[in-house]
């Protein structure tokens, strides 16, 4: 039997599904090219990672093998409107590194490693964290792991089902919990939490456009 939260989380989806339709996200060509996404959209606005991948794939560095051998200036260059491009660079070449070193830079065989194996192989990656990890397994390698990130805290904290500080493994588990194993459910509940908290559960909230109870906020 379903506890009350499990509940609440099932009826949310359904609310913003019905609310705002599917959002089709990840946007990618390539499994390749969502793996760099989800590296650069790292504290930035997507439409700067965007900018940043237009660049790549003009210079022909959005393949694995061009990536890697790719010089550092070079890639600098390219992702520099994504932000923190020193940075990113550095992370963008760990994973290549993990890549070809361990799966020879193919991601099939990357992606057919069990799900909480290939978390664990991720998260020792410097530079990825827990989200970026699920986003990559999730959109990219297209096995059932569910993304928790800031919007997710903000609007389920607010509902009254998480608290604000709860860990991340928590949170995760508790949607993991409450959904079902389906990975079209998983992309989906995600990419609207990002819309609703996009547009309208913002720091300074627009309550009165959401479709969501009333919070903790009105």
């Amino acid at each position: 039997m379903k506890s009350a939260k499990s509940l609440q989380i099932q009826d949310i989806y359904e609310t913003l599904y019905d609310h705002f339709g599917p959002q089709n996200w990840w946007p990618g060509d390539t499994r390749f090219e969502v793996i760099v996404g989800a590296i650069l959209t790292q504290n930035t606005a997507w439409q700067n990672v965007k900018k940043a991948i237009e660049n790549l794939k003009r210079e022909g560095l959005l393949t694995p093998g061009a990536l890697h051998n790719a010089a550092v200036e070079d890639v600098q260059e390219c992702i520099r409107p994504a932000g923190y491009f020193r940075v990113k660079t550095k992370r963008l070449k760990h994973f290549m590194n993990f890549l070809f070193e361990k799966y020879s830079g193919d991601l099939d065989r990357l992606f057919s490693v069990p799900t909480q194996l290939l978390r664990e192989e991720l998260l020792n990656v410097n530079g990825i964290g827990e989200e970026t990890a699920d986003s990559i397994i999730l959109y990219a390698g297209g096995k059932l792991s569910f993304v928790i990130d800031a919007y997710t805290r903000r609007i389920f904290s607010r509902q009254g089902i998480i608290e604000p500080d709860a860990p991340y493994g928590r949170i995760k588990k508790l949607f993991e919990d409450s959904l079902p194993e389906d990975i079209g459910i998983y992309n989906e509940y995600h990419a609207l939490i990002v819309r609703l908290g996009k547009d309208i559960c913002k720091t300074k909230p627009l309550c009165s456009k959401c479709p969501l109870p009333p919070c903790s906020l009105e």
